[in-house]
């Protein structure tokens, strides 16, 4: 990310002097423009979406009847429907930047904007005695809808890859204390699709010569104290603020730092001190002239858990019938495997809800002869925690490294969500001594059922670090809703298709 990538100190007299001024002839797009030009691009998208889903509907429920006279109505409904789609993507606030990029809510704005659109027309076709075709609707709407979701993906992953690049990222500017600073600079490094490039960061006061020798690989460029955060934007070329959790910058002080940045046009985010807690969780709600933030309890119960557990047992009975030839091709391969030996499937004790243990199954990747052998491994263990892992683990046979890379070896684990021992998307089911060592924090992880994907899978599997792995589940019992399971069932086969951290 430029000059993000060497971590430096620079003195804050250096800094006022203009050192920096470097940083600033990096700066590339601006963001107003490049973020302008994609949101453009999604209104022709947008458009081209609406158009071809009605002409496809139109095609389709009327064939060859489609320019007959009775069906003028629906020759007119078909050109209308790319601008009545946008304005309902616009009325549901698809198009605002606040919404786009990251995270699912983009994607139920546009779900939602199919809903409506729907309901509209029923309702117009009522009031004006509209003959509406029912089967043009039941064809147009789906279609309108999944195009534009994908669509949108699909111009989403064009941008993450340019963010990868280091390529139209936010210029950020990190405010608060040096830890805590030597930590989000960290995470935004590591993690790569989020948008975010720091530039420097403002301390409380200039480190101790000790500390500067401390941060040495963790801190960014220090631009000044928080007294010069604003000139200090204009110095590097930021367009972001991220003030972190402390007490110098709260109340009257962060006030005045936004009307500061407002000047130009600055975003100031600040971040809450509240761990992997999901926006839709919280709520502010003035009490007395105060704005107080609500947090919701996490959804573990309820009509949505139950729609949950109805979706993950039909699909992995539907799922099951479908790859049962795969199973079956798979299961010869491995049976008949001359170096491995043992059956084909690998039984394994993993601890699920409520710490309850149950039978896992998977298709052998491993020598029978794979857990004597664990104790003269553990020492070259690639991870840290108590999860082993070797990128070239000498006990996985030639047939099993290929399943795993194709995450094939997990596919009988659908047997186990059919009975109810594990979700489709969860967080990952650990082994019972894992589980022995685990902090209290971590059992929190246990109330929920383990997953047969999940975010530690979809964000680097084997790459990722025992904490990160363990944040990354605590995060989605926190925040879990449908619409998260969708968006990791998806981003499944993208990592799936990658191979990335499969070993």
């Amino acid at each position: 990310m430029h000059s993000v990538e060497v971590a430096q100190v620079i003195d804050v007299s250096e800094t006022l002097n203009g050192s920096t001024a470097p940083l600033a002839n990096s700066a590339g797009p601006t963001r107003s423009g490049w973020q302008s030009r994609y949101v453009v691009t999604l209104c022709f998208l947008d458009a081209v979406v609406g158009l071809a889903s009605a002409v496809a509907a139109l095609g389709l429920r009327f064939g060859p009847a489609t320019a007959e006279p009775y069906n003028r109505g629906h020759l007119w409904l078909t050109i209308a429907l790319p601008f009545a789609w946008m304005v309902a993507l616009t009325l549901n606030r698809a198009y605002e930047t606040r919404h786009l990029f990251v995270g699912n809510d983009e994607y139920a704005r546009v779900f939602r904007s199919g809903l409506a659109l729907t309901a509209t027309l029923a309702v117009v076709s009522l009031a004006f005695d509209f003959r509406l075709a029912r089967g043009y609707v039941i064809i147009a709407m789906p279609l309108v809808i999944v195009a534009g979701v994908a669509m949108r993906y699909l111009a989403r992953q064009r941008l993450h890859r340019s963010w990868a690049r280091g390529e139209r990222l936010h210029r950020v500017i990190l405010v608060g204390h040096e830890v805590a600073v030597a930590e989000m600079t960290r995470r935004l490094r590591r993690e790569r699709f989020h948008g975010l490039g720091v530039v420097g960061a403002c301390l409380p006061h200039r480190p101790a010569e000790s500390a500067e020798r401390r941060a040495a690989g963790s801190l960014p460029p220090i631009l000044g104290t928080f007294e010069h955060v604003a000139s200090a934007v204009g110095r590097v070329g930021a367009d972001t603020v991220v003030v972190l959790s402390c007490p110098e910058i709260a109340g009257a002080a962060l006030r005045r730092l936004g009307w500061q940045l407002e000047r130009d046009d600055v975003d100031l985010i600040v971040a809450s001190n509240l761990v992997d807690v999901a926006g839709d969780r919280t709520t502010i709600r003035p009490v007395d002239g105060l704005p107080m933030l609500h947090v919701e309890h996490p959804r573990l119960k309820g009509g949505r858990r139950v729609v949950k557990a109805v979706f993950d047992r039909v699909s992995a009975l539907l799922l099951l019938i479908l790859a049962a030839p795969v199973l079956l091709a798979i299961a010869l391969l491995v049976r008949l495997n001359p170096d491995a030996g043992g059956p084909a499937i690998f039984h394994q004790v993993r601890v699920g809800k409520n710490g309850r243990p149950f039978i896992i199954y998977k298709f052998r990747t491993m020598y029978v002869d794979a857990e004597d052998r664990l104790e003269e491994l553990l020492s070259p263990n690639e991870t840290d925690g108590g999860l082993f892992k070797m990128r070239d683990d000498p006990r996985v046979t030639p047939v099993g490294r290929w399943l795993r890379r194709l995450s094939l070896d997990e596919l009988p684990q659908l047997v186990n969500v059919l009975k109810g021992d594990m979700s489709l998307v969860g967080p990952r089911p650990p082994l019972p001594r894992e589980v022995a060592g685990y902090p209290a924090d971590m059992r929190r992880r246990l109330v929920v059922k383990p997953g047969l994907t999940g975010l530690w899978q979809v964000s680097g599997r084997s790459d990722l670090s025992w904490e990160e792995s363990i944040r990354l589940d605590l995060s989605y019992v926190e925040n879990w809703s449908l619409a998260m399971d969708m968006a990791i069932l998806v981003r499944t086969l993208s990592a799936v298709v990658r191979s990335s951290g499969a070993y």
